[in-house]
This record gives structure tokens, sequence and C-alpha cells, in this order.
């Protein structure tokens, strides 16, 4: 059996290297190694609202999956990053339901957002990690411990992104219906335009 390493939901960022694009933050469980994975603003927004506890009108495609799992009596055990294959992850649910386990292929954006829901652990391999993990740099994790509210964070990260990188952001916020996020985009780019004159 391949050693299997638990990881945990750390965060969702904007992808600098992929326009549009988020990157997705596991951090060892017992460890200084992250793996980002990148996903699309449709995966994010599905990952974000579950973290922020955020009901919406009318439920998910995951929070309908955990809606007919509680109704039917099966359980998501655990969730595992299995394969990285030409740069796309690849992942299986583990399903149980009375004392049958089954695996299940999904997409590792899928795979966590459904963790996040049933509140199950979250493992990779070792070869996997050890391939695509990134170390964490020194004093980057004190930023991680920060217990500033998520808005604050959020400033941090607008401050480092580009006007260009803002604007991207901008369009997608609007494509995605996040007008919150959308306005603190806006502003910020407002700012800066006022700042290069």
């Amino acid at each position: 059996m391949m050693d299997k390493v638990e990881l945990k939901f750390l965060r969702i960022t904007y992808s600098h290297t992929h326009a549009g694009a988020y990157a997705l933050i596991l951090a060892e469980t017992y460890g200084d190694r992250r793996l980002p994975i990148i996903i699309g603003g449709v995966e994010a927004q599905a990952i974000a609202i579950q973290v922020e506890n955020i009901k919406p009108a009318r439920p998910l495609t995951h929070d309908l999956f955990k809606h007919v799992a509680d109704t039917l009596g099966f359980n998501l055990k655990e969730v595992i990053i299995s394969d990285l294959v030409e740069g796309i992850f690849h992942a299986k649910l583990v399903v149980e339901q009375n004392a049958n386990e089954v695996e299940i292929d999904a997409r590792s954006s899928d795979a966590i957002a459904l963790a996040l829901r049933f509140d199950c652990p979250i493992f990779t391999y070792e070869r996997i990690l050890s391939t695509a993990g990134l170390k964490v740099e020194e004093g980057e994790e004190d930023d991680e411990k920060s217990t500033e509210p998520r808005k604050g964070k959020e400033k941090r990260t607008l401050g480092n992104a580009t006007i260009e990188d803002l604007r991207g952001m901008l369009e997608e916020a609007l494509d995605n219906e996040d007008y919150e996020r959308a306005s603190a985009l806006r502003d910020e780019i407002k700012k800066r335009e006022q700042e290069g004159n």
C-alpha cells in the first residue's frame, strides 16, 4: 500500500499564472508542504461558499450530493488526491454504506468541495506530494496563522496584484455575480488609477 499523507484545506487564492483561474491550497497536516491545485472560478466559488458558510438560495450540486447521501444513508469517508497526470490532479471519493466501501473517480475540485461539506479527511500519496508539493518559505507561516479576518487578507492579496490582474479578477467576480468582491476590486482599481495620475 502507498504512503498516504493527510492534507487540510488552507485557502483559495487568485492564480497569477493562469488568467481567470484560482489556486486551491492544501496543506500537509503534519508537515510544512503545500499542494496547490489550479481550479476554475465556478469550482472556487463552490468551495468558498462552504468555507464562508454561505447558504445559497437553491442547493448547489455539491449540496445536492450531500442531501442525497444523507437521505439514502451513505457517507463520504475520505477523499484521496490519487494521481497527477500531465499536470492535472485526479481524485477518488471513498464512499461507505453499511459495511461496503467503494471508490468513485472525481475531479479534485469537486472532491475537496464535497470533503468540506462532509467534514471528512483529505489525503494524497507521498509520491504526489513530493512531486507537486511546495515547502513553506521561512516567515510565510506567520501570515497563515494570522487571526485577521478574511477581508484583511483580501486587501493584502489585492495589494500584491497588478492592475491587469485586478481587472481580470473584477471581470471574473462580475461573471460569478460576486458583487461584494467586485466592488472591492473596483475601488482598488480606482485607487491605483488615481495614484498613477
